[in-house]
This record gives structure tokens, sequence and C-alpha cells, in this order.
């Protein structure tokens, strides 16, 4: 049983594909750097995140955006290690992460790619 998440709560929800700490790119008019931010990727594929762990199940989520269609790939541009961005289909925007490691952005990578072609 997972305390402080909605699967103690709903037994027979899927457990999400994927959850961790990645650091997400941050570009807004104020600030610019990475953030570390708690990921879940659930089965519907779609990818939530939260300030901290501890949110998951107790907060909403800071953004919840679909992957289905989304361009996935890892990206060398930043000049930073284990990174991977995400272009969705819906809105303009694009997501930047950085992993702590290469096993772990290939981790992601791969539970995306399924999200993105279902």
């Amino acid at each position: 049983m997972i305390v402080g998440s909605d699967i103690s709560r709903y037994p027979n929800t899927p457990r999400p594909t994927c959850r961790g700490y990645l650091h997400k790119r941050t570009q807004s008019a104020i600030l610019k750097g990475w953030r570390k931010r708690w990921f879940v990727l659930k089965h519907n594929g779609y990818l939530h995140y939260y300030k901290h762990k501890k949110d998951e199940g107790k907060c909403r989520p800071l953004e919840v955006t679909k992957l289905e269609g989304a361009e996935i790939g890892v990206d060398t541009s930043l000049g930073k290690p284990f990174v991977f961005k995400c272009i969705p289909q819906t809105g303009n925007r694009s997501f930047y992460f950085c992993a702590t490691s290469n096993q772990e952005m290939k981790r992601w990578l791969e539970a995306m790619e399924k999200a993105v072609h279902p």
C-alpha cells in the first residue's frame, strides 16, 4: 500500500507506469533555470508533476500534459548531460527534463515513448 496516493484509496487503479524526480527547465519571464519536480506518468498517457513527492495524491498537480502524439527525444543543445525534451501535440510548449543518470533518462524515455504511441 502506498500512503498519500490515490492507489491506497482505489486499489484497482493501475499503478503509474513511471514516477520519480526530474529537473524541469524553467523559462518564465522572471525565472530561468532548472527546478526539481516529482513526475508521475499515468497509464492513460498523462504526465502529472508536483512540487514534491509528498504532494502526489494530496494536492492538485502543477500541470498535466497529454503525451499521445508528442515528440520525445534526447536533447544535446543545452550542453547538459541526460537532458531530453517533450513537445506535446496540443499547446505550444516544449518541456526539457534532466535526469540524474543515463539509465534514469532511458527509463523515462521508454515509458514516455509508450504513452506517445498507445
